[in-house]
C-alpha cells in the first residue's frame, strides 16, 4: 500500500479536504495522528474512520499556538514512534471583500494562520522528522493565489505567502531529507463549495445545477473536482513514491487553468 507503515500527521482535520486525506491514509495502511481546534469533532472522526482506535490518534491544536504545535509531535511520537508525513490543511478563509470594504483585520488572521501557523507547525515537526531520518510535508495552496475567482485578495496573498515559503524551506530541508510540496486545488466539492453553491442558487434564484454549470464551463474535465481525489494527491507527495520530488505545486483542478 501506498503509506503502509507510515506515520502520518493531518492539521486542519474538519468535515472536507482533511478528513478524506485521513480516510484514504487509513485506506492506504498508514498510521494517523489527527489535529484541529475541535477535540470533540476529532474524537468523532476517530471513532468513525477507526473504530478499534488501532491506526489512529488525535490531538486538540491550534497551529498558531507554538506550543499546541510541540505538544501534537510528541502526542505523535509517543503514540506510534515516528512522523514521517505532515499535510498541512488548517487554514483561515474567511477574507471577503474588495480593497475599499475589507476588514484588513481579517487578512491579518488570514497570515495569522496560513503563513506563520504554518511555519510554526512545520518547525515543530522538523526534530521528529529528522529522527525519522527525513520525510515529506505536503501544504495544500489555493488557485486563487494566480488567478481571481471570488473577492478574497487576502485569502489568497496569505496562501501565496505559504507558496513562497515552501520553496525556501525545499532548499533549506532538503540536506536533512525533508521534501516539502503544494497541492494546490480550484472549486473544489466538499461540504465549503456545496454550501456556496446552495447560497447563491438561493439568493440568484436558480437551481443548484445552473450554479454548477455556470463553475464547470471553464473546466475541461467538465465537473468540480472533489476533495477526495484532492487528498489522493497530497498523500502520493506523502509518500515515498515522490521521494525526489520537492519545491513542487501541483494543480488538481480539472484543468481549469493550466500550467
Amino acid at each position: 500500500m501506498l503509506l503502509d507503515g507510515k506515520v502520518v500527521v493531518v492539521a486542519g482535520v474538519g468535515a472536507g479536504l482533511g478528513r478524506e486525506i485521513v480516510r484514504l491514509a487509513l485506506r492506504d495502511r498508514a498510521r494517523v495522528v489527527m489535529a484541529a481546534r475541535s477535540e470533540d469533532a476529532l474524537a468523532a472522526t476517530a471513532a468513525e474512520l477507526d473504530p478499534s482506535g488501532d491506526r489512529i490518534a488525535f490531538q486538540r491544536a491550534d497551529i498558531t499556538d507554538p506550543d499546541a504545535c510541540a505538544a501534537l509531535a510528541e502526542a505523535a511520537t509517543q503514540r506510534f514512534g515516528s512522523v514521517d508525513a505532515v499535510i498541512q490543511v488548517a487554514a483561515f478563509e474567511r477574507v471577503f471583500g474588495r480593497i475599499e470594504e475589507t476588514d484588513f483585520v481579517q487578512w491579518t488572521r488570514a497570515f495569522e494562520t496560513n503563513v506563520l501557523g504554518t511555519m510554526t507547525l512545520v518547525r515543530a515537526m522538523l526534530p521528529a522528522l529528522r529522527d525519522a531520518g527525513g520525510g515529506a510535508i505536503v501544504l495544500i495552496g489555493s488557485q486563487s493565489m494566480y488567478v481571481p475567482q471570488l473577492p478574497q485578495a487576502g485569502y489568497a496573498a496569505s496562501k501565496g505567502g505559504r507558496l513562497s515559503a515552501m520553496d525556501y524551506l525545499a532548499d533549506e530541508l532538503g540536506r536533512d531529507g525533508i521534501r516539502i510540496n503544494m497541492v494546490i486545488p480550484s472549486w473544489m466539492w466538499g461540504p465549503p463549495v456545496q454550501a456556496y453553491v446552495e447560497m447563491r442558487a438561493r439568493a440568484e434564484q436558480k437551481s443548484v445545477d445552473d450554479v454548477v454549470a455556470e463553475i464547470t464551463r471553464r473546466i475541461p474535465l467538465g465537473r468540480i473536482v472533489p476533495d477526495e481525489d484532492v487528498a489522493e494527491a497530497a498523500l502520493l507527495f506523502a509518500s515515498d513514491r515522490m521521494r525526489s520530488v520537492t519545491g513542487q505545486s501541483l494543480l488538481v483542478n480539472g484543468g481549469e487553468m493550466m500550467r
